[in-house]
């Protein structure tokens, strides 16, 4: 059922065939009693679909032997949690967790490493089931989505909540992972809905219970309030977002500026955004954990230089460039280093941002050792021609020549031209994967055998 109070004769939605009844226990088309009810179940039309533990499942799909058992999907004991399944979440395990923190709270924990093609597979294969419902999905990251489904009844003959309670249904059978779907009037509401009954959850906030339902949360329930701005509204006497809905809104933008509009908004269940299939990316990176904290100035370039191919590799396929440079450095103690500047023309160069990285990297070098490293752009646009540029004369000439490195690559392997510094750190990091990975399979014989 869902977890909001509902009148015993509202709309009942069955979990099993997702059709919609007036009410009764069971359901007239397949006999299950296995329903959602909300009062509001045919007028709400925004949805927010989340992959349950998304890289885990996917993993726990593949290798029936990890059934039953904690995963942790993550780069090795120096590496971050990109995700882990929910029993390991039992343990305290998060997303972004140093991995040797995760592994000391769950040290029976069976680590795999992340495989992003078999990922992405699936998350395609998903966004193509959302495509045949709406034209307006706006995907925000590999596993969630919002769905604006206003309209569509007309369409397919059913609610949006029939076509959300198939799709969910439908990815199980096809994909073999659950999903999560939160369904309401806007998309914060929507999000909010699809945290609430995980995994494989199906929850509805409503216009009429919306204030009322946010009343009691703290102020972080907010998405995209964090910590400070939590203390700061908290420091002026607003602990919960009721607090927030008597306020006067004149004094909430005394006190917080445009932010103090939007809390009030929030508060109160409003939320103008719409959703947007064109919703542009901010921007473009990759960061790489070291095996063994480094201050070797040239193996921080060499990493550098392989992090800015994979960046330009990405804004190349996705026909962006970006016109600021991001340095960012974490040291042996887990303070982080972020640099900045601004480029004098945009670019999805590898040898544009590893010339401009090596200046904002020279200036950090120490003898501070440094666990990770990572390099990107933002401020985007779409990619435009190469151009000449007066103060570097060889600009376009390195620029033709990575283009046509591009071309070599795409026809005969991404292996068919690299320069020293790539060469040396694949060798690098294949030596080092092939002994994490004789490592990860010892820990799940291990399993086996207990």
């Amino acid at each position: 059922m869902d977890r909001h109070h509902t009148p015993s004769q509202a709309p009942r939605l069955c979990r099993n065939c997702s059709k919609i009844r007036p009410s009764g226990s069971l359901c007239p088309h397949c006999s299950s009693d296995h329903y959602i009810a909300h009062k509001e179940i045919k007028e709400l039309s925004i949805a927010h679909i989340d992959c349950d533990a998304f890289f885990a499942s996917i993993e726990k799909r593949d290798n029936p032997d990890l059934q039953g058992k904690p995963v942790i999907v993550g780069g090795g004991k120096r590496g971050v949690v990109a995700t882990c399944c929910y029993m390991a979440r039992l343990f305290g395990v998060r997303s972004a967790m140093p991995m040797f923190k995760a592994l000391k709270l769950c040290p029976n924990a069976v680590v795999v490493r992340p495989d992003f093609d078999k990922y992405k597979t699936a998350s395609r294969a998903i966004r193509a089931s959302m495509d045949s419902l709406t034209p307006l999905v706006q995907q925000v990251s590999i596993d969630e989505a919002y769905l604006d489904l206003s309209g569509t009844e007309k369409l397919h003959g059913k609610a949006p909540a029939e076509m959300l309670g198939e799709l969910q249904n439908n990815i199980q059978r096809d994909v073999g992972i659950t999903v999560s779907i939160g369904l309401s009037y806007n998309k914060f509401l929507a999000k909010s809905a699809s945290d609430l009954d995980k995994p494989n959850g199906f929850a509805m906030i409503g216009k009429a219970e919306a204030r009322e339902f946010l009343a009691p949360r703290p102020v972080d329930f907010i998405h995209g309030v964090g910590p400070a701005l939590a203390r700061q509204v908290s420091q002026k006497g607003y602990e919960t977002l009721g607090g927030l809905q008597m306020a006067e809104l004149k004094q909430l933008i005394g006190l917080f500026g445009e932010t103090g509009l939007w809390l009030h908004e929030r508060a109160n269940g409003i939320d103008k955004r719409p959703v947007d299939p064109r919703s542009e990316r901010k921007s473009v990176s990759a960061e790489t954990t070291f095996f063994e904290d480094c201050s070797d100035k040239e193996l921080l370039i060499d990493h550098l230089w392989w992090l800015c191919e994979k960046v330009a590799l990405r804004s190349k396929e996705i026909g962006v460039a970006g016109n600021v440079l991001t340095l960012k450095l974490k040291t042996s103690d887990f303070k982080t280093r972020t640099r900045r500047m601004t480029l004098t023309r945009p670019t999805q160069l590898a040898q544009v941002m590893f010339r401009q990285g090596q200046t904002l990297l020279g200036k950090e070098v120490d003898g501070a050792r440094f666990r990770l490293i990572g390099i990107g752009i933002s401020d985007l646009e779409q990619a435009g021609a190469d151009m000449a540029d007066l103060i570097d004369p060889g600009a376009l000439k390195r620029a033709r020549a990575e283009r046509a490195a591009d071309i070599a690559k795409t026809k005969f392997g991404s292996n068919a031209i690299s320069t020293g510094r790539g060469i040396r750190v694949q060798a690098d990091r294949q030596s080092r994967k092939q002994s994490d990975t004789q490592k990860t399979s010892d820990q799940t014989s291990r399993h086996k055998d207990t």
